[in-house]
């Protein structure tokens, strides 16, 4: 297989060839989950692959129809999700091994104590959308004082030891994000609206490997461990586990595998220019990353090796360039740094993506070329 192929193919699963003509929810499964630690950006990265479709529509399935969730995802990250997906992400997630303690001996909790703090945290949402202050409050009276030790450190203050758990209240299914109330960050219970039961770990696991495979196959252990954020012996194992699923290919002479029989592939090249915002998942979750970031976009576009951190221009599939918008009022500024000279062609649909984003978000679009001042995203 070549990599001009595998690139067409990922650009069509993940709806950036031709928009499509469905859901964010279906759009949110073809992509394997949408990142959204920066939600404005999630809803974006969704929006974009929908036809016609605006971040309200993102967001009324978000907090209306409840198609999708915001949880935490691969790499412990927050992530849209499809609902009724969740049981199996929860499982899967869950399974996986915690990293070894990082934090001081003082800041820990016991696994006893981890516990008894995500037990609290599933009763006291089971009824409620709730803010960090407020679901602090039942914790500590659900478990003790010491769940409320100020011993996080925290922007310039503390946090109490229970928000250490909330990842894993999240990976046991008993915690997701509600809708914000005001600034605050509001969570909830899945269970509330979309109640499930439990998923055997080890077919939760497998599934994690077919959603990759899905998106952004053919791909390696070593790809899929970094998406997930794992060690590759781990990865290995779960591929390994599969071994009667997949089907090895060379991609341009080196082994990778996709699900067996998952064989639809192009002949046709990816063509077009494409602005994708922050942690798109197409840029995250793609490998190689040498052949995805070439030449100056290895420096450019990536962040000390890790993809997200810049807004990206794609042309053709390929990174080729990063962008920065600042909105003012009804006005939406975007800056692009194209890597390369740009075609007439190819600069007419540069316009078209500055109107795509102004529609999304509901602004007026006013596009400049040149040189990108401001850094990665944190």
């Amino acid at each position: 297989m070549t990599w001009p192929a595998v690139v067409a193919r990922r650009m069509a699963r993940h709806h950036l060839s031709v928009p499509a003509a469905s859901s964010p929810a279906d759009v949110v499964r073809a992509m394997a989950g949408a990142h959204a630690q920066v939600l404005s950006a999630g809803e974006t990265s969704v929006a974009l692959r929908l036809e016609g479709a605006t971040r309200v529509d993102v967001q009324r399935a978000l907090w209306e129809d409840r198609t999708l969730v915001k949880t935490f995802g691969p790499r412990g990250t927050v992530h849209l999700l499809p609902t009724d997906e969740l049981a199996s992400w929860v499982a899967g997630l869950s399974a996986l091994p915690r990293p070894a303690a990082s934090v001081p001996e003082t800041m820990r909790m016991t696994a006893e104590q981890t516990a008894q703090v995500v037990a609290a945290i599933g009763d006291a949402l089971a009824d409620d959308d709730l803010t960090a202050d407020e679901l602090g409050d039942e914790v500590v009276g659900r478990t003790g004082s010491w769940a409320g030790d100020l011993v996080m450190p925290a922007f310039q203050g503390y946090w109490p030891r229970w928000r250490q758990a909330i990842s894993e209240a999240a990976n046991a299914g008993v915690l997701c994000h509600g809708p914000n109330r005001g600034r605050n960050t509001t969570y909830t219970n899945p269970h509330r609206f979309a109640p499930f039961e439990p998923v055997s770990k080890d077919q939760a696991i497998g599934e994690l490997v077919r959603r990759y495979l899905w998106s952004y196959g053919p791909a390696t252990p070593q790809h899929f461990a970094k998406w997930l954020s794992i060690s590759p012996v781990l990865a290995t194992k779960a591929f390994t586990s599969l071994a009667d699923e997949l089907e090895e290919v060379l991609l341009d002479g080196t082994p990778a595998w996709l699900i067996r029989g998952d064989t639809d592939f192009t002949t046709e090249s990816a063509s077009g220019v494409r602005l994708l915002p922050y942690f798109d998942a197409y840029g995250v979750g793609s490998h190689p990353r040498e052949r995805l970031f070439p030449g100056k976009a290895w420096d450019r576009a990536l962040a000390r090796g890790q993809a997200g951190n810049f807004p990206l221009l794609l042309i053709d599939g390929i990174v080729a360039g990063v962008w920065h918008q600042r909105r003012s009022g009804r006005t939406l500024t975007l800056t692009v740094e194209p890597l390369r000279d740009l075609k007439p062609g190819q600069l007419r649909q540069l316009d078209d993506q500055a109107e795509r984003l102004g529609a999304i978000v509901d602004a007026n679009p006013v596009l400049t070329i040149g040189a990108v001042t401001v850094g990665p995203h944190a």
